[in-house]
């Protein structure tokens, strides 16, 4: 079977929990600045966060006591929004370069892709055919948009899907990731069809933020962050042992949660895009409770 076979033949409306209904429902109406600003420079639409250190040069205001004019205020703003990006960008292509040697031949699946932005990062480096998942039909329509503007839509496209349940055929990928998205599901049921949907030797690639099972049980600072997003931070012990259930067997293993702070720092600083989540980010990195992972696994 094709994945043209299976488009045919699936359902238009994915099939869903209330909870996910829920989640669909936020993402449909979500309209924040930090999301569209950053992604309107380039039109590549992230839904993550960023890594890497950043240029604190972006917050010059000018002349120490001088009156900052409208126009430098507009100015320093931008360049908070590039830096920002800039940052998010990186991040995505970090996850990019873990997906493995693929061809212009080779197809990857991208799980919870919201508006589009790893799936044509994906596409661009390495050449290969995406498909991209996303449980709003308005981000799905978003970023098919934008695939066709770029022209690359006969190889990057966006399905309205649940990434629990894609309707994909079996072994069709080479390689397969979530950024930012798998505390939106269970585990369990996210890595089974991910083992499926990957050949054999195929390569998965996760960033995700989790609580530090060392640290106790799910501290504050994360239930806050669950409450923020609708999300349920899963355990840093849980990845591992749902992998391991389902044939996914870790090749690397990387914190960035140091890597992640300066991102944070630098946008409780931008007044226009900050959404009050920040200083619980910088709090839960800070105690331990919280951890940043990359982890790339591959399918035996």
């Amino acid at each position: 079977m094709t994945i043209a076979d299976a488009e045919s033949t699936a359902a238009q409306i994915p099939t869903q929990s209330t909870y996910q209904h829920r989640v669909a429902d936020y993402w449909n109406a979500e309209e924040n600045p930090v999301n569209l600003e950053l992604g309107k420079i380039d039109d590549l639409y992230h839904h993550h966060y960023g890594i890497g250190e950043v240029d604190w040069s972006v917050l010059d205001t000018g002349p120490e006591g001088a009156p900052e004019p409208p126009s430098r205020a507009d100015h320093r703003r931008a360049r908070i929004t590039a830096e920002l990006h800039r940052l998010e960008q990186a991040q995505a292509d970090l996850l990019a370069t873990r997906l493995g040697p693929l061809t212009p031949e080779d197809r990857v699946f991208d799980a919870g892709c919201g508006r589009g932005g790893g799936s044509v990062v994906a596409h661009l480096r390495h050449g290969c055919f995406a498909d991209g998942v996303t449980i709003s039909g308005k981000q799905a329509d978003f970023a098919t948009e934008q695939a066709r503007k770029r022209r690359i839509d006969h190889k990057v496209r966006y399905h309205h899907r649940n990434m629990l349940d894609t309707g994909f055929p079996t072994g069709a990928y080479a390689a397969s990731w979530n950024n930012e998205s798998t505390m939106y599901v269970e585990l369990e049921l996210l890595f089974a069809e991910h083992a499926r949907l990957l050949r054999r030797g195929g390569r998965y690639v996760t960033i995700t933020g989790c609580y530090n099972d060392a640290y106790g049980r799910a501290s504050r600072e994360v239930s806050l962050i669950n409450a923020h997003y609708i999300c349920d931070i899963h355990p840093r012990s849980e990845y591992f042992r749902a992998m391991a259930r389902n044939r996914l067997v870790p090749v690397h293993v990387q914190d960035l949660t140091a890597a992640a702070m300066p991102y944070w720092d630098l946008r409780k600083q931008a007044e226009h895009l900050v959404t009050g989540i920040e200083e619980t980010f910088l709090a839960a990195y800070a105690n331990g409770s919280f951890q940043y992972l990359l982890i790339v696994a591959d399918r035996v």
